[in-house]
């Protein structure tokens, strides 16, 4: 069984894998990491399974030695640390592979693997970000646009009247109270946003056919109504770090 580490800014999502798949995940709060207190979540979440190796992705580059060293001292293991390097499963055709996000590329090696190429992945998270592997099966690039909470905590924080609110599904198009009309332009706006880009990058890449993977936390409510998107697959980083492991094994 292998270890895997998906270092975010809020929480590092933890995960054990074989050879197949991610058996069992779990949240730690990265500031836990930072404060040299998650060793004990660490191996609560591990017990008794005996490890064979680790990997990490991180976006929050503080975490990535604290982490290392907790796995160094408690299983005398060297993680390996997701990079353009040490990256299985895709090839890059960016022109600054050292500025992609980690787990951007873990992505598209799960997506790559499930989907073949082309093939894109729509991570809802903080931002919603895109990411595109062409017909060579190579990341190319993506797109960023705000996230839904991001998008809707700004119209609170900048305005004098409208509240603050919690994401969910609204049948009706038209808005009949204040909140009500945020969700619509929200969920409604977003799936519109997501759909129309999904069509240009049909466009750009000459496809009829761009099978589309969403994770993230809003993948779920934001994938229900909109066909374009193939599969949501929430634990798609570790999947893609728990394939780039095992193809540096070979």
């Amino acid at each position: 069984m292998i270890l895997l580490f998906d270092i975010g800014n809020t929480n590092t999502h933890v995960g054990l894998a074989n050879g197949q798949r991610v058996v069992r995940h779990a949240d730690i709060p990265t500031a836990a990491w930072l404060a040299g207190k998650a060793a004990k979540q660490l191996c609560s979440f591990v017990g008794k399974t005996k490890l064979e190796g680790a990997a990490i992705c991180s976006v929050v580059p503080r975490a990535t030695p604290k982490i290392q060293m907790t796995v160094r001292a408690l299983w005398k293991l060297q993680a390996v640390v997701l990079t353009p390097k040490t990256l299985r499963g895709v090839g890059i055709d960016y022109p600054k592979p050292g500025t992609i996000g980690p787990d951007r590329l873990a992505n598209a090696v799960a997506a790559r693997h499930r989907f073949g190429a082309p093939s894109v992945v729509v991570d809802f998270g903080t931002a919603v970000t895109f990411d595109v592997v062409d017909a060579r099966g190579n990341y190319v690039g993506g797109i960023i646009a705000p996230g839904l909470a991001a998008m809707t905590d700004y119209l609170h924080e900048k305005t004098a009247l409208l509240p603050r609110i919690q994401i969910r599904e609204m049948k009706s198009l038209v808005g009949k109270s204040t909140e009500h009309a945020m969700l619509v332009g929200a969920v409604h706006g977003y799936r519109g946003l997501v759909r129309e880009l999904i069509i240009e990058l049909k466009r750009e890449l000459k496809v009829k056919r761009l099978p589309v993977v969403a994770t993230g936390g809003y993948a779920k409510l934001i994938a229900a109504k909109l066909p374009e998107i193939s599969a949501v697959e929430m634990n798609l980083t570790l999947e893609g770090l728990r394939l780039v492991w095992f193809a540096g094994r070979k």
